[in-house]
């Protein structure tokens, strides 16, 4: 099986409601999408979003990245020489981590065609379900209850919320949101680098003398503010995740090492791909440190990917934050992960199980 050819595409899904953080707003999934096409006639998909203010990555760059440096190197390459293709691709360019996740995505869904079995199972994996959390976006009080509700009567039993815009408002809409839903579901904070280490430990002080009780933390202070993350750590009995903070194995033997995180956040779309994903993974369990899987606002064909991983791993990959595809308004992927309100399940076709993908506009 010899790669012959790419092909470049947009996919954008409107949400069903703005989805809003610390950091920006959006009201649509938009994912730049590609097909490698094959001497065999099999096709591998891939796919990245635009998240310009996390992973420095636009779809304009990330098409460029693509087609005028990390391309070039594999066309003519076999799909069985996997791992020399995987360096290629990292060691073809700098940073540009969405880009080489898309690459890696498609080549690894080339590569279970090639092997004829879905990827959870050529990874170790023998289920197919996990089940995922559901992103409650920062709005005011009124909205966020509405929001939340809306989410436990679709069946979700942990809800991901969104805060970091202003402390005291922040911290009265965790109390409401937290008696609103007291004992139906967990709580997970995401600041996203909306706090201050003092912040934080101020809140969480505030907080747990009220009684919430929060199953985490998500990324409180600056992504380079490793220190802050170390003082939060020792000074709150709360759990503390890195997300921004942990793009590469390194930045999490660090945080780790340090005592700066109780948790790490992986997501293809920093690390990489699914390569790097697994050896960050693979250094989590060495330390005994839990993982949650996570996506960017981003659809099904990076979601899917990042379900086989952790269906393969879930011993160690114990939290899953896959929920991009049920904030759009419909999906336009057929095959890959399958949602059903929290429930995720894999299909058994070879690869991702991708079908088909509707609605794509030539880039």
């Amino acid at each position: 099986m010899k790669i012959t050819d790419i092909k470049c595409y947009r996919s954008k899904v409107p949400l069903v409601t703005p989805f809003k953080t610390a950091l920006r707003s959006v009201d649509h999934i938009e994912d730049f999408v590609i097909i490698i096409e094959t001497d065999s006639g099999e096709v591998g998909v891939g796919s990245a979003p635009s998240t310009p203010i996390i992973t420095g990555d636009t779809h304009d760059s990330i098409y460029a990245a693509i087609t005028q440096i990390i391309f070039p190197r594999l066309k003519g390459r076999y799909i069985a020489e996997l791992n020399d293709l995987l360096a290629l691709v990292h060691t073809s360019i700098l940073t540009n981590y969405s880009a080489k996740a898309a690459v890696e995505t498609a080549l690894y869904d080339l590569w279970g065609k090639l092997n004829k079995a879905p990827l959870y199972q050529l990874f170790g994996g023998k289920k197919s379900e996990l089940h995922t959390d559901i992103t409650i976006s920062v709005d005011s009080i009124d909205k966020m209850l509405q929001d939340c509700e809306l989410a436990l009567e679709a069946g979700f039993g942990v809800l991901k919320v969104k805060i970091g815009l202003h402390l005291d408002d922040d911290i009265k809409r965790i109390k409401a949101i937290h008696d609103g839903v007291r004992n139906r579901a967990k709580l997970r904070l995401d600041v996203n680098q909306g706090w201050t280490a003092k912040q934080t430990v101020f809140a969480v002080n505030q907080l747990e003398a009220q009684g919430v009780n929060l199953e985490l933390i998500e990324q409180p202070v600056k992504a380079n503010d490793i220190q802050g993350m170390r003082f939060i750590s020792q000074h709150t009995v709360t759990p503390i995740m890195a997300d921004e903070s942990a793009f590469s194995p390194e930045q999490v033997i660090e945080l780790i090492t340090t005592g700066a995180a109780d948790i790490i956040n992986i997501k293809l779309m920093k690390t990489g791909g699914l390569s790097r994903a697994i050896r960050i993974a693979d250094i989590a369990d060495t330390y005994h440190i839990p993982c949650m899987m996570g996506c960017m606002l981003e659809g099904n064909i990076g979601v899917t990917a990042a379900a086989h991983l952790a269906v393969a791993r879930s011993k160690n990959i114990s939290l899953i934050d896959l929920d991009g595809p049920i904030l759009g308004q419909y999906d336009p992927v057929c095959g890959g992960a399958n949602f059903e309100g929290a429930k995720v399940t894999l299909s058994d076709g070879y690869g991702l199980g991708i079908e088909k993908v509707d609605g794509l506009i030539d880039f």
